[in-house]
């Protein structure tokens, strides 16, 4: 193995981490302190998240000699931070495991996965937009308290967003890190580095946590990242057991969830640095590119202690920024995937606005009842176009 690794399969490798743990350590690290995690808890995010991704990276890419690359959830993470704060810790680590032992239960049952896979595409989009709507406001939060940074940042993502892309996000990091270093949060810091530690919460179950972050987590996850996942691998022809790393994903979710990993799936965006031919020219070994991943995550996972301090002691207004700027692109996708069939528009439409509000009601979080009532306006007016053919005929024709 070691004899087919390349320069091309480190670079994609490290590339595909940097681009994914850059454009949401922030959104993790805020849904922690958001679920009321100490700073211990915290690391012990990171620190699980990192262990767990690098492994699966790992263990199935050995396994089916091709790249499979795993992440965290980008938009699991955006939801906690906007639906975590209204339970206990504890049920949210029980939300987890929740999570997970619907990931577990959906990979074996076929009947269960084309159930969560039925829900329009345009409904899970407009749930996704109204998710990561409020964060993306954030960008213009601070900007009467700080113009100068706002528009800084503002400028870097357009510009560099035109010339290099691949690299936006790692350049607004380093662009959050000098400006922090400017407004001197970062001198004061200890930088000795230490190996992270777990920190396990006992997890505890509710009915509401359960119906308002477990089942919406595990929905989220499934359909924004792990259905992409696997479309992405099937658009390189790369075939794994999905059955077999789904499980193994579910059951990682089960066993670190009281650590702090809320969700680990098929990564999108970032898999596909590891499978083209920037990974090396023979096919075969470019598994070797996600396995290069695997152990960076491992890296970053140990060093999660600097991470969380360097990330902690960032103003909030670079937080703001870092964290919106890095949804705009999810924020888009979402936004058009929800309006491009014009029979959907309406009850995509409730389900951004109600999902984006932030309500809650009877202990049941916005994203629970915007989905609830897209679904609920969906059947509706599914049964109006039975009972008006000519209408249904018209629309078809339109869309």
């Amino acid at each position: 193995m070691f004899k087919s690794l390349s320069v091309s399969h480190i670079a994609a490798g490290l590339t595909a981490v940097v681009v994914g743990y850059s454009s949401a350590v922030v959104l993790v690290i805020e849904a922690a302190r958001t679920a009321g995690a100490s700073p211990d808890m915290v690391v012990s995010w990171l620190f699980a998240l990192g262990i767990g991704m690098g492994l699966s990276c790992i263990v199935f890419s050995l396994r089916y000699k091709i790249p499979v690359v795993t992440a965290w959830s980008t938009p699991g993470a955006a939801f906690l931070l906007s639906a975590a704060a209204v339970f206990p810790l504890s049920e949210v680590i029980g939300a987890f495991v929740i999570a997970g032992i619907c990931t577990l239960a959906c990979a074996q049952s076929r009947a269960l996965t084309r159930l969560i896979t039925a829900i329009p595409t345009n409904i899970a989009s407009a749930l996704l937009a109204g998710i990561v709507l409020p964060i993306c406001l954030n960008i213009f939060a601070d900007v009467t308290q700080a113009p100068l940074i706002t528009a800084v940042f503002i400028a870097t993502y357009v510009i560099a967003g035109h010339l290099i892309p691949r690299y936006l996000m790692l350049l607004l990091l380093v662009l959050g890190v000098g400006c922090s270093v400017w407004l001197g949060d970062l001198s004061a810091l200890n930088w000795q580095v230490s190996v992270a530690a777990p920190v396990w919460v006992s997890p505890d179950f509710s009915v509401a946590s359960a119906i308002s972050l477990g089942f919406p987590l595990f929905i989220i996850t499934m359909l924004s990242q792990n259905v992409p996942g696997m479309a992405i691998l099937k658009s390189y022809d790369f075939k794994p057991d999905h059955k077999t790393v789904l499980s193994g994903l579910g059951g990682l979710q089960i066993a670190l969830g009281p650590f702090g990993g809320f969700a680990f799936n098929y990564a999108a965006i970032t898999a596909a640095i590891c499978m083209g031919e920037d990974a090396g020219d023979k096919r075969e070994h470019r598994y070797l590119a996600a396995v290069v991943a695997g152990c960076a995550y491992i890296g970053l996972g140990l060093a999660a202690g600097l991470v969380v301090m360097l990330f902690t002691s960032m103003p909030e207004v670079v937080i703001h920024l870092l964290a919106g700027l890095a949804l705009l692109g999810t924020l888009q996708s979402a936004l058009l995937n929800s309006m491009v069939q014009e029979r959907y528009r309406k009850a995509a439409l409730m389900t951004l606005v109600c999902t984006a509000s932030g309500m809650s009601l009877f202990k049941l979080g916005a994203p629970v009842w915007g989905l609830g009532l897209g679904l609920l306006m969906l059947m509706l007016e599914r049964t109006r176009y039975k009972k008006t053919p000519s209408v249904a005929n018209t629309q078809s024709n339109d869309t």
